[in-house]
């Protein structure tokens, strides 16, 4: 696990740059964002039936005698009609916005210009106007239409939709320069985008509380839209009661005014029938005869009010064509028939007002029409079965009369004849006191209408981009670590290299006679007498662990120096080697052999053109002719590879060569040939007949995981004398495999470096290798 974390992080600043970009890029999409808001209100929509005292009047008439539905109330809160009012009360279809750097800022309440529509056209096409403020009496305008030209405010002006002017507005004077964005909307389509974005839902489901929200980008405005719905709302709620209340008004005073004859008709029989006849008094007997008969009078005269009532509305529901309300339900106490009749009233109401707006034929009438007609019928058949009721009930109290006036018979006839005239006035009296009370009491009710719906909180607005902020800065987080983490993931795939030692002991069951860290210096040579650094240290186990793999051999001993491709390593092991053997007291040699691409004696500062390799298999120099003593490194001799030829491999063939290393082994202690790549070329096989150990090297995140089977068919096969391993180019910081080291016990000058491991090879931590 260690491992995997190590080889992220030694890609530190990476992450940190792609961190950094994604962060500023989220910062500048954040601040391009206009702020969003919730704007909420809650509005207690009262119960009709537990409505205050002062709708008693109404409610004895029989005026509201059903409860709202709350599930009605809240699609009249959300009708295009009412939110339509809305928009044209708070002029919503026309826009203003600036530019603002790297956002649009919107000018609802502070625009310095105000637009009007004076007429729109038949095919209202939406459009945006920019302007550019000049003074307080001109601007320029341009158009989809027209390119930008000079007008002055309060003209009118025509386009393709409609007719319109600017006017300035107060704060102009702040906005000269500026550009102005209008954009003028469809009224129509500016209400069903509101109707879409308002929501109204119950608070709970106990309560009649229901809350109304929006969500906008300019908290004024989301607060002016909700109180703006909330007063239409109300509004419309004062204008359906007082509608109501005048159609009972209306009917009470017909009532009133036929009972007014009648009743003064009755009053003059009165006084004519004492006056002829000279009656003061009328017997006890004809008193309580009397008042039997008026309270069956008064309790029949309720049942023809009643009838009379119920025949209005039999009337208007089988007119074929109904204009105005239904009349009112006075005196009859029927939930049926009530539910019934309001039901219609507001079907009648909804199509009044999709009337004014749309046109009959449109198909939207026609599940309201459906509705109409099927309220209609089964009010039919209610104010059917309500009249054979009260005409049953009359003809009981008609037959009550009879017996009362079967009972006055033997009262003498001048009384009887009172008796009769003062029943029939007595009764209208008491008629026309009662309609003459309701009447007084709807009247004040009218008067002092008062909305059943009570504001719990009004519109308040809370800012809702937080979670928006997080969501986005997170992902630029997540971001700005997953793209570095990709491209060390896939390069690490794609590339397929060895890391670390387990890799190699799982394939090869090769000893590995040395470990090698990554040299930070950029000297060729790591190793020198008075150098005591780690990766000298390292060579110099290297060279120990050589003597133990010769055992006894003291002199003579030939190590080829070979890997499976170029980079590996294997010039820069070879020349440390060579001279971790010379600063021993050995007398060594190293052989350029590689003489494709020779590197050795640009290491060891050996000048250009000198006689090598290549010259003596070509027969142009002597063995004694191409050693070369190093200047300044004893024990240490060169042999360069000489000059460049076509064909290196054809010349190892030679058999010179062999006679070459024989007379070696016999001058020096130590051989070290560095040869060419075995992967690539066939030059090594050659070198490997005249050595006795070969060490190949293999380098931490370099040498590709596929070059372990064909490493592995060399050393089953034999094809290289004695293979041994080194793995060269650790680095603990890049890979997590290595040893810690501490340096200042190496070189007690030097002073540990605590964050080594954050800035080491930093020019290389920028791209996956």
């Amino acid at each position: 696990m260690n491992l995997h974390i190590n080889r992220y992080l030694y890609y530190w600043p990476l992450f940190l740059i792609t961190l950094l970009v994604s962060m500023g890029l989220a910062y500048l999409y954040v601040r391009a964002q206009n702020q969003s808001y919730e704007i909420k209100a809650t509005l207690l929509i009262q119960d009709e039936k537990k409505s205050p005292d002062q709708q008693s009047a109404l409610k004895e008439l029989n005026l509201s005698n059903s409860t709202k539905i709350i599930e009605n109330e809240i699609e009249i809160l959300k009708s295009n009609a009412l939110i339509s009012r809305v928009v044209n009360d708070l002029d919503l279809a026309v826009v203003y916005t600036m530019e603002d750097k790297l956002r649009k800022e919107d000018l609802y309440n502070t625009t310095p210009v105000k637009f009007t529509l004076l007429q729109a056209n038949k095919n209202f096409v939406p459009e945006e106007l920019n302007i550019t403020i000049k003074d307080q009496n001109t601007f320029l305008l341009s158009t989809s239409e027209d390119s930008e030209q000079e007008y002055s405010f309060d003209k009118t002006f025509r386009n393709k939709f409609g007719t319109w002017k600017l006017s300035p507005n107060s704060n102009i004077d702040q906005y000269a320069g500026a550009p102005i964005h209008i954009q003028v909307n469809n009224p129509q389509q500016t209400a069903v985008l509101y109707q879409k974005r308002i929501d109204v839902s119950l608070l709970n489901k106990l309560s009649t509380a229901v809350v109304i929200s929006i969500k906008d980008q300019h908290p004024q405005r989301g607060v002016d839209v909700i109180n703006q719905l909330i007063l239409s709302y109300n509004e419309a709620a004062k204008a359906q009661k007082n509608e109501e209340t005048k159609s009972t008004i209306s009917f009470i005073d017909q009532r009133l005014a036929a009972l007014s004859e009648e009743l003064t008709e009755a009053e003059k029989g009165i006084e004519g029938f004492k006056s002829s006849r000279g009656i003061t008094d009328i017997s006890a007997d004809s008193k309580i005869s009397l008042e039997n008969m008026q309270a069956n009078d008064k309790s029949l005269n309720e049942v023809n009010v009643q009838i009379s009532v119920i025949e209005g509305i039999e009337d208007y529901i089988n007119a074929n064509q109904n204009t105005g309300r239904v009349p009112a339900t006075l005196g009859i106490v029927d939930p049926a028939l009530s539910s019934l009749i309001e039901k219609l009233t507001q079907l009648q109401l909804q199509h009044d007002r999709l009337l004014a707006t749309t046109p009959e034929t449109n198909p939207d009438f026609e599940p309201i029409k459906m509705q109409i007609q099927s309220t209609r019928s089964a009010i039919r058949d209610n104010v059917r079965n309500i009249k054979s009721s009260l005409y049953s009930t009359r003809n009981k109290l008609q037959s009550y009369n009879s017996r009362f006036e079967s009972s006055i018979k033997n009262i003498p006839t001048q009384e009887r004849q009172y008796i009769s005239i003062k029943r029939q006035q007595a009764s209208k009296e008491n008629l026309y006191t009662y309609l003459l009370q309701k009447k007084e009491e709807v009247s004040v009710s009218y008067a002092t209408t008062l909305s059943d719906e009570q504001i719990i909180d009004k519109a308040y607005a809370v800012p809702t981009g937080g979670l928006m902020k997080l969501a986005t800065y997170a992902g630029a987080f997540i971001l700005g670590l997953g793209i570095p983490a990709g491209l060390v993931f896939a390069r690490s795939k794609v590339k397929d290299s060895i890391v670390n030692l387990n890799e190699i002991k799982g394939d090869l069951k090769v000893p590995i006679v040395g470990q090698l860290e990554l040299s930070e210096e950029k000297q060729q040579l790591a190793i020198s007498q008075s150098n005591s650094s780690a990766m000298s240290e390292q060579l110099r186990a290297l060279r120990s662990r050589l003597h133990h793999l010769y055992k006894r051999k003291i002199s003579g001993r030939i190590t080829l120096v070979t890997s499976s491709i170029s980079g590996e390593g294997k010039s820069f092991v070879s020349s440390n080697l060579a001279v971790a053997l010379a600063l021993a007291g050995r007398k060594t040699l190293i052989i350029e052999a590689d003489m494709r691409k020779p590197k050795i004696a640009a290491t060891l500062g050996i000048a250009k053109g000198e006689a090598g390799l290549s010259d003596y298999l070509m027969g142009n120099a002597t063995d004694s002719n191409i050693v070369i003593k190093h200047h300044s490194i004893p024990n240490l001799h060169v042999i360069c590879s000489g000059t460049p030829v076509g064909n290196p491999s054809e010349l190892l063939e030679d058999d010179c060569l062999q006679n070459l290393f024989s007379n070696l082994r016999e001058t020096f202690d130590d051989v070290i040939i560095d040869s060419p790549p075995v992967h690539l070329v066939s030059d090594s096989f050659t070198l490997s007949k005249m050595s006795d150990v070969t060490l190949y090297i293999i380098r931490q995140g370099y040498t590709e995981k596929a070059e372990l089977a064909f490493i592995k068919d060399l050393y089953e096969q034999q094809q290289l004398s004695n293979m041994m391993f080194i793995f060269n180019g650790i680095s603990k910081i890049k890979y997590g495999y290595g040893y810690n080291y501490d340096y200042s016990y190496y070189n007690q000058g030097a002073k540990k470096k605590p964050l080594n491991f954050l800035f080491s090879n930093f020019s290389n931590r920028f791209v996956p290798a």
